[in-house]
């Protein structure tokens, strides 16, 4: 078995079974415990899971989906900001997509009422749409997830594949400038991804501490952004590199 495949089966095995021990794990692959060692401490660099005393335990569990009421306070002020100026790109007549970021969800807030369809996998952004008379909504359905009230899974992938939206606008855990974007939640990352395939134009929202950063699950490729509004804490040189590769870096205030 090659070493990339031996750390893949490891990663499955510490987020099936949430923990696992270095005895264990050099049991089933048959290998020294100190080359499992080895292994998790690479996988531990890479964010894809975490050692404990004697073996390693998952970090999808903890870190998979968070409160909607957690992240409503979670870096507030910035996020409100962001939406503001994430406002400033919706016209009349546009159709657009919105996740079921909390970031989106200060979009549908801050939208005014007029002639708009909006397709959304969120809850909160749904009902908070459905106050102004002007807007269509339309929901994926799918899998619900209780903690950030939002839809997932193939019946929510399926239902965005049926679409054709003008603007993406979405937001993520993790924006590496060589890895791309990345979420928490696989199924998450996948809506995600299939949110930006159908659009013309993919706007992502997110403030400087996502810079820099790798989550568990991949979403695209960096060059498949076309624009980012962040917060004013973004480094000098992360911008510098992000026009670079063409993308739009918008600064809210």
């Amino acid at each position: 078995m090659l070493v990339a495949e031996r750390q893949r089966k490891i990663v499955d095995l510490v987020n099936e079974r949430l923990s696992v021990r270095v005895t264990e794990l050099s049991k089933i692959f048959s290998v020294t415990e100190e080359t499992i060692r080895r292994d998790l401490e690479k996988l531990e660099k890479e964010n894809l899971l975490m050692r404990s005393h004697g073996g390693a335990v998952s970090i999808e569990k903890d870190q998979g989906e968070t409160s909607y009421i957690e992240r409503e306070v979670t870096n507030a002020a910035e996020k409100k900001a962001i939406a503001v100026e994430a406002v400033r790109f919706i016209e009349p007549g546009d159709q657009i997509v919105l996740d079921a970021s909390t970031t989106a969800w200060y979009v549908a807030k801050e939208l005014e009422d007029m002639p708009l369809t909006v397709l959304t996998n969120s809850i909160k952004v749904a009902i908070e749409l459905s106050k102004k008379e002007q807007i269509k909504v339309i929901s994926t359905g799918g899998t619900l997830l209780t903690q950030s009230l939002s839809f997932v899974g193939p019946l929510a992938e399926r239902s965005l594949g049926m679409y054709h939206v003008n603007k993406a606008f979405i937001s993520c855990k993790g924006v590496h400038l060589d890895k791309g974007l990345s979420d928490f939640n696989e199924l998450q990352a996948l809506v995600k991804k299939q949110m930006m395939d159908i659009a013309d134009e993919t706007i992502l929202m997110v403030d400087s501490s996502k810079f820099g950063t790798r989550a568990f699950s991949q979403i695209a490729p960096i060059a498949k952004i076309d624009s980012i509004i962040t917060d004013s804490n973004i480094e000098e040189d992360c911008r510098k590199q992000l026009e670079e590769k063409n993308i739009k870096v918008s600064i809210a205030n």
